[in-house]
């Protein structure tokens, strides 16, 4: 089998190596909270003057325990939190070798690197280069796997039953995509819609709310941005995510540092992110959309984009008067 046709949840090994590194580091993490010194005593070295500072370590490699735990579930959908680990581990040894270079830290701990860094090295590579070749598979037969819009639209149902392609026909319909449910961004956007919800239904446009994630757990997320009696429309499959021509995010669309200076932004106005529900990589959009058609599409270069959603309404105006110009011309 081809890393392309493999699964989100990624190979049986993927998964143990991923629960193995959960397990490692939540017991190390246990160990340097219990008993800060031992490492110290075990290696000859004075006892640190500060604990507290050795126990935050400890509770850092705990906390990747618990990311390692996640990811083991589906390693191929999580690889962020691989591509985070492996980063760790790979600048971690840089760290000690230069301090233990400057005689600041002993030779003799170069096996807390080997257990802690270097065994994990290999395995985290070959899950991200699947990962890789998977995602890039994905992109190179999206076009052909891709759904048409009408058929999307005739296929995506809201809450009630009704399609998208009906709702477009009785008005024209401001189509939301989300990223995923937990993301900041996404909260961050609700909010906002939430702001300018009567400009929008007052130019006589609906909103149409759309994730890939799971039904019943968004109705407590909009309710909680009193955005509950919209239409909304759960796509775990994405399918019309792909007929829309949404795609996966690049490294840099998802973690670049226009999105990390943007999420930190985000977070301090309290949208503070939440448990991934759906493909974290997966990249939004809006789309206005009448008569079964699209009139007007966002798609957003990262997942840092603030879409201004009158602006994007108002398109459905100025196509309107441009018929009505060529008409009487």
């Amino acid at each position: 089998m081809s890393d392309v046709s493999l699964p989100e949840r990624g190979s049986r090994w993927m998964r143990v190596v991923l629960a193995a590194a959960a397990l490692y580091n939540l017991v190390w993490g246990a160990w340097v909270l219990a008993d800060p010194g031992a490492l110290f005593r075990l290696t000859g070295l004075p006892q640190p003057t500060y604990p507290q500072i050795w126990q935050c370590v400890g509770m850092i490699v705990g906390v990747y325990g618990v990311g390692y735990a996640v990811a083991a579930t589906a390693p191929l959908r999580h690889w962020p939190i691989v591509l985070v680990g492996l980063l760790g581990k790979l600048l971690g040894p840089v760290g000690f070798v230069a301090a233990a270079l400057a005689g600041e830290l002993p030779w003799t701990w170069t096996w807390t690197i080997l257990t802690n860094d270097a065994v994990w090295w290999i395995p985290f590579a070959l899950i991200l280069a699947a990962a890789r070749r998977r995602a890039l598979g994905s992109r190179s037969t999206g076009e052909s796997s891709r759904p048409s819009v009408s058929l999307a639209f005739r296929m995506a149902r809201c809450q009630n039953g009704e399609s998208l392609l009906s709702l477009s026909r009785r008005r024209p319909q401001l189509v939301v995509c989300l990223r995923h449910l937990g993301c900041t961004f996404c909260r961050e956007s609700l909010a906002e819609l939430a702001r300018v919800r009567p400009e929008i239904e007052a130019s006589g446009t609906g909103i149409v709310l759309v994730h890939p994630g799971d039904a019943d757990r968004a109705v407590g997320l909009f309710e909680r941005y009193g955005l509950a009696d919209l239409p909304r429309l759960a796509d775990p499959g994405k399918i019309l995510y792909r007929a829309l021509g949404l795609e996966t995010g690049s490294l840099l669309q998802l973690f670049g540092p226009r999105v990390v200076l943007r999420a930190g932004v985000a977070t301090l106005r309290g949208h503070h992110p939440g448990r991934p529900d759906g493909d974290v990589r997966q990249l939004p959009g809006v789309f206005l959309v009448h008569d079964g058609r699209v009139v007007e599409a966002f798609r957003h270069r990262d997942v840092a984009d603030q879409p201004d959603y009158p602006a994007i309404t108002a398109q459905l105006g100025r196509d309107h008067a441009a018929d009505s110009d060529r008409a009487s011309g």
